[in-house]
């Protein structure tokens, strides 16, 4: 394994959340940085991709992808925003349909 692609795995790692249950999961908006995506926008557009194809693999998307709420600063307000706990496989689509011209992306 290349010295990117072990930092890069480990900052996967890193972000993982685990439930009471042992499962584990991923915010999209940590991972969103991890794979050097800056705007949500552009990043919310290849979790869609990632959907898609969850969907067309015959998974539930709801089980992959479940939405929720967070609430952020804003400033002197905060604000509730959009966030999925992802599942392994989520994040594996989600890589896989990233830019290909971001490196980490390329190496996933």
């Amino acid at each position: 394994m290349s010295k990117l692609i072990a930092k890069e795995y480990k900052c996967f790692e890193d972000i993982k959340n685990i439930r009471d249950d042992g499962t584990e999961f991923w915010y999209a908006r940590d991972l969103a940085l991890v794979l050097d995506y800056i705007k949500w926008e552009n990043f919310h557009k290849v979790i869609k991709r990632a959907m898609i194809a969850c969907e067309n693999s015959g998974h539930n998307v709801s089980c992959d992808f479940p939405e929720v709420r967070k609430i952020v600063s804003a400033g002197a307000t905060s604000k509730p925003v959009i966030d999925y706990e992802l599942t392994r496989y989520a994040c594996y689509l989600i890589v896989q349909n990233g830019d290909p011209r971001k490196e980490v992306i390329a190496l996933g």
